[in-house]
């Protein structure tokens, strides 16, 4: 279905959400109607924060919101739509668009297998009402469903439009670039080079693509490496667990803006507990570029600046590879944690692949590499 004829049908002017590959279409949709604008488009740090955002609107206006999210987001939303939302609480409307990941029968990263399996029971079990959309559904069906949706909204209840890929099109493809000259790919290359056989844990989407990647043109094993697939924003946190029990070991981690903004309470819990042997990267290209490069507020922030507010001893920012070799070296000879905010270019090959070992083979791989230490 044409995004633009889902939208009138809607007849909503306030969405917030998460971006997502499956509701790309929606997304530079929104981008090209509103762009980010306050009043009816923001982007949200996550999708438990797209809740209470959509809450507001309802509170001030009265009106029902849209969120959108990937399917994996269910998770950070449960919590607010069952202890706000709900009928039983406070009975704000809501109408949620979620991209189904990892759908029964179709092929998906291992990330989304058990979270597609349980996307519907998950609506179910909080009394959530919902259509699913592909290719062969209809206006008709879309604005037969809304008329039912509608009355669940005048009593204080959610619905859902679980959407299919392709269920959703638009004409245009929107651009995302930045100013920023340095490649993620490169990016990581350098960390590899200075890090040599310290352990890494790599945030979700394509910088552990790349991760993997960059292993394999170097012949490299893959043991160093803990690839985290989905669990977004939860890679920093892998890596403070794996530094705190392992004092000996300099541990990695290579996170992204948007994974950053995502849980950034993270970011206090790794200030405080401060150990010095961990460096913390984050390659800020202010954008979710995984799923489609819609921009994150990490491009109007100063991340150097909020973890030295966290309690991080060490926090610089750099643009160059010069930079950015100066701040790894230096980095590696520190006793004290280490945080580098790398800027970075929007765009990845087109010919990325993605890694050949399962997610357990990675798990154990990256055990049995500690367990040496």
């Amino acid at each position: 279905m044409n995004v633009q004829q889902f939208s009138e049908i809607l007849h909503c002017d306030f969405f917030t959400g998460v971006p997502d590959s499956q509701l790309k279409a929606l997304c530079d949709y929104l981008m090209e109607k509103y762009g980010i604008d306050p009043n009816h488009h923001i982007i949200a740090a996550n999708e438990g924060n797209a809740v209470g955002l959509a809450a507001g609107y309802h509170l001030a206006t009265g009106k029902t919101p849209v969120v959108y999210m990937q399917n994996s987001g269910e998770g950070n939303a449960v919590n607010p739509i069952a202890s706000l939302l709900n009928d039983h609480v406070y009975a704000i409307p809501a109408l949620f668009i979620i991209g189904w990941r990892g759908e029964p029968g179709v092929h998906d990263e291992p990330q989304h297998i058990y979270q597609g399996k349980i996307t519907l029971s998950l609506l179910d079990e909080m009394d959530i009402p919902y259509l699913i959309l592909d290719e062969q559904t209809s206006t008709e069906q879309l604005r037969e469903a809304m008329e039912g949706f509608e009355r669940n909204f005048q009593s204080g209840k959610q619905a859902a439009i679980v959407v299919r890929k392709g269920g959703l099109t638009f004409d245009k493809k929107a651009k995302y670039a930045n100013g920023n000259v340095m490649k993620r790919e490169e990016i990581i290359r350098h960390i590899v080079a200075v890090s040599q056989d310290d352990p890494i844990v790599s945030t979700t989407g394509k910088a552990s693509r790349e991760l993997f990647e960059i292993r394999e043109q170097l012949k490299q094993k893959h043991e160093n490496d803990f690839l985290t697939v989905g669990s977004m924003g939860h890679a920093s946190s892998i890596a403070l667990g794996v530094a705190i029990q392992k004092p000996n070991e300099k541990v990695w981690c290579i996170d992204g803006d948007g994974a950053a903004l995502m849980h950034m309470g993270s970011l206090a819990l790794i200030g405080t507990n401060a150990p010095g042997n961990f460096v913390h990267i984050v390659i800020n290209n202010a954008a979710h570029e995984t799923v489609g490069g819609m921009p994150t507020a990490a491009g109007r922030i100063d991340l150097v600046a909020v973890c030295k507010a966290c309690g991080y001893p060490n926090a610089v920012k750099v643009q160059s590879f010069e930079e950015l070799d100066a701040a790894l070296h230096t980095a590696k000879k520190s006793g004290s944690l280490f945080f580098i905010e790398a800027a970075c270019s929007i765009g990845a090959r087109a010919d990325l692949g993605r890694p050949t070992t399962s997610a357990i083979e990675n798990k154990e791989h990256f055990m049995q590499r500690l367990s040496h230490a």
